[in-house]
């Protein structure tokens, strides 16, 4: 094993841990099922390839073994599978190609269960969002994009005091976060505060995921990247509300 795959995994870190995250709705779960993954590779002699690709196939191998949930989440649900196919292409931006060799199917019957689980995403629960961003013409857009996943939306908060005040208001089931309020505040700070009265899944949109993806306390289990797809918003909103796929 070389120096150079030992960094490149290091580097990959970050990805693995959102995509980890996402899979198990939780931080902790997630920083600890990559955490295990990492060990075994790094004691494993051969190659993984792509770094992100080989950390994210150890993550779903270790994921599936962990969970008995493998063919079904609820009745009319999405399959296991067919998640892991949603956040590794989506969220993940991985290539169909490699999503497949990843989850081990063939790449027509990865595509075909990719194809019916974005068919399905209209039917995941709704849920009232509040959404935190500065930005109008952002705001407006997300705002667009939430209500075309199924959910209402009670309030968008510029500001970290207004976002307090619409939670304590409205009772979200779900926030969706931007990290810099400029003169308004700083989102992280304004969901800590919610947290203290009311929980509701928290989904942030940074343009620099790395930074909330390092491993340290209190981090946020769902974030995805501005300038995000909208089937990339919808998937994560649909992962945080029906709170990601249950460990026993």
């Amino acid at each position: 094993m070389t120096s150079l795959r030992r960094e490149d995994l290091i580097r990959a870190l970050p990805y693995a841990r959102r995509y980890a995250r996402a899979l198990t709705g939780s931080q902790s779960r997630g920083d600890a099922m990559v955490a295990d993954s990492l060990r075994n590779l790094l004691a494993e002699n051969t190659s993984t390839g792509d770094a992100r690709h080989g950390l994210y196939r150890a993550v779903t191998r270790q994921f599936d073994g962990l969970s008995t949930l493998k063919t079904s989440f609820i009745t009319g649900g999405l399959s296991q599978t067919q998640r892991e196919l949603l956040l590794l292409t989506s969220l993940e931006e991985v290539p169909i190609s490699a999503a497949a060799e990843i989850v081990q199917l063939a790449q027509a019957d990865a595509e075909a269960q990719l194809a019916d689980a974005r068919a399905h995403l209209r039917a995941g629960a709704a849920t009232d969002v509040l959404i935190i961003e500065d930005e109008p013409i952002i705001a407006m857009d997300i705002e667009e994009l939430v209500q075309n996943c199924g959910h209402n939306v009670v309030g968008v908060a510029t500001s970290e005091a207004e976002a307090v005040e619409l939670a304590t208001l409205h009772k979200p089931g779900l926030i969706l976060a931007d990290i810099n309020l400029g003169i308004g505040g700083d989102g992280t700070a304004a969901v800590a505060r919610i947290m203290q009265h009311h929980y509701a899944p928290v989904i942030f949109v940074t343009a620099y995921p790395e930074r909330l993806l390092t491993g340290e306390d209190l981090e946020p289990a769902f974030v995805i990247t501005k300038p995000f797809e909208p089937l990339t918003l919808a998937i994560a909103t649909y992962q945080a509300v029906t709170g990601g796929v249950r460990l026993d």
